[in-house]
């Protein structure tokens, strides 16, 4: 009982900091790690290192290598993205999108669905790693929404494509760790998400909805349009899934539910005063020029994604390096997300004929804004290191397979502690889908059943993950305030949890 019970203390820790005492991520961050070295120090070890003269010290500081290296290249997503953002408040393109995107749709629960819901699925299945939330999240807060609420609402409608993100990087783990095809895997996490997706959308609708009524302001139903966002989506997505491969569920759900949510916009709102609009079109930059630096992003994520020869061009350019034999880290400058975000902001700055000034300014209040969350991103993933290479994280899986006949209930969740530890869906499942598999054999479970749990769960973990909402908050600029977003978002994953673990124990038992 021990053993668990010491493993799961730096996550009851980082949780009690920041959803009860409200302190910042770089707070919570720096009492959390204090406690994981000192478990780490006097009980746990670093197994793999036991052949060294000092094995403590080496696993201390090639966690700390891993965690400084992997908060580098978070950092270069976070920088892209806010020089994007403050490009687009320098030259008012956010405005210019908010007033044709006004025309399009004024009621803040539908601007949400095409923002948190369509658009960062697509990101999420085009890019991942934290590409969403960097750009939904700001693209909110030029729309009026809190920056809280931004992040808030982002984190929870991009996560229902997570299992398929970055082109269905989240599933080739599983696919070399089990017997199973990347279809059949694919196809029974999309069971999870189809049946269950809608809870997502839902509670972003609420949320913004409470708002808008904590406001005074009464707005008819969206009702139907809810139906239409989340069929819309979820539809196309299973159907991918199911009949294709893991590789295009989200990017191809996102894409046919965005088109025909727009149609239906577009149909229902024709008795707008399409004279009045040219005539104000003269004071407002056109809608091509204020969306380019989004156009560039989508653009280039395509093309180094879906065109074979690019993606592996891209690639074969790499930052690697190993210490202790134990620890590594590899960064792929080339084709890594915050790069695209970077010739994104130049490329759509000059588009927009952005001056010198202009991008001065966007660069260094992107930079000011990069000071705290280095702190807290370091000190994240290095309790992230540390859990990892003392198995702590694998102690507390086995400690959850111990439900014995009720662990289907309790499949999702073991994906989802290893997001929130990791801070992401691929490693959870490199993690623990071993793990998976050897319990539904040992418990007498149907394997591949449990695989599907596993990639789901992994899925919902990523909006409670602190380095995604340090990340997210980051770009909004309310570095200090990750704890008010955590309150919000832990509420989502467990009601998504909860209902992937009965799900997973009737799909299994």
């Amino acid at each position: 009982m021990l053993d668990p019970l010491l493993a799961a203390s730096p996550v009851i820790v980082i949780l009690v900091a920041m959803v009860i005492f409200r302190r910042s991520a770089a707070t919570a961050g720096v009492i959390g790690l204090a406690v994981t070295v000192g478990i780490t120090v006097g009980y746990f070890a670093f197994p793999e290192l036991a052949d060294f003269d000092r094995p403590m010290v080496s696993g201390l500081a090639g966690s700390a290598a891993e965690a400084t290296f992997t908060a580098g290249t978070i950092l270069w997503i976070i920088f892209g993205a806010l020089c994007l953002h403050h490009l687009q408040m320098q030259t008012d393109a956010i405005d210019s999108l908010r007033t044709h995107l006004g025309r399009l749709a004024d009621d803040p629960r539908l601007l949400a669905i095409l923002i948190a819901w369509f658009f960062a699925l697509f990101l999420e299945g085009a890019a991942g790693f934290g590409t969403p939330i960097a750009l939904a999240a700001p693209f909110l807060v030029g729309f009026g929404f809190s920056p809280v609420q931004a992040v808030t609402i982002a984190l929870i409608g991009h996560s229902v494509g997570v299992s398929f993100g970055a082109v269905g990087t989240p599933i080739i783990p599983q696919i070399a760790a089990t017997d199973f095809s990347g279809l059949a895997i694919a196809g029974v996490t999309a069971d999870f998400h189809v049946i269950l997706g809608a809870i997502m959308l839902a509670v972003v609708l609420f949320l913004v909805s409470r708002t808008t009524a904590e406001e005074g302001v009464d707005r008819p139903s969206v009702l139907g349009w809810f139906v239409l966002a989340a069929a819309g989506f979820l539809v196309p997505m299973w159907l991918i899934a199911r009949f294709v491969g893991p590789e295009l569920p989200t990017m191809g759900g996102a894409v046919v539910g965005a088109v025909l949510f727009v149609i239906a916009l577009r149909v229902m709102h024709r008795t707008k005063d399409d004279d009045a609009q040219r005539d104000n079109d003269d004071d407002v930059m056109p809608i091509w020029r204020a969306a380019s630096p989004y156009a560039v992003v989508i653009t280039l994520i395509l093309v180094t994604r879906l065109i074979p020869p690019v993606e592996s061009t891209l690639q074969a350019v790499e930052i690697s390096w190993t210490l202790f034999g134990q620890f590594d880290g590899s960064f792929q400058p080339l084709y890594h997300p915050g790069t695209i975000l970077v010739v994104g902001f130049i490329s759509g700055g000059l588009l927009q004929h952005a001056d010198a000034e202009d991008f001065r300014e966007a660069v260094t209040e992107a930079l000011k804004m990069l000071v705290p969350v280095t702190i807290a991103l370091v000190a994240m993933l290095a309790i992230s290191r540390l859990m990892v290479h003392t198995e702590m994280i694998d102690v507390l899986a086995e400690a959850a397979a111990n439900t014995g006949a009720a662990w289907p209930a309790f499949a999702p969740i073991v994906g989802a502690l290893g997001t929130f530890v990791t801070g992401s869906a691929t490693a959870s499942n490199i993690l623990f889908t071993d793990f998976q598999t050897a319990t539904a054999d040992r418990l007498d479970f149907d394997e591949l059943r449990l695989v599907g749990a596993q990639g789901f769960g992994a899925a919902v973990g990523n909006i409670i993950a602190p380095h995604n909402i340090i990340a997210g908050c980051a770009t909004v600029g309310i570095a200090g305030q990750e704890g008010d977003v955590m309150r919000r978002t832990l509420g989502a994953c467990a009601i998504y949890l909860i209902a992937g673990g009965a799900l997973a124990w009737l799909l299994v038992g």
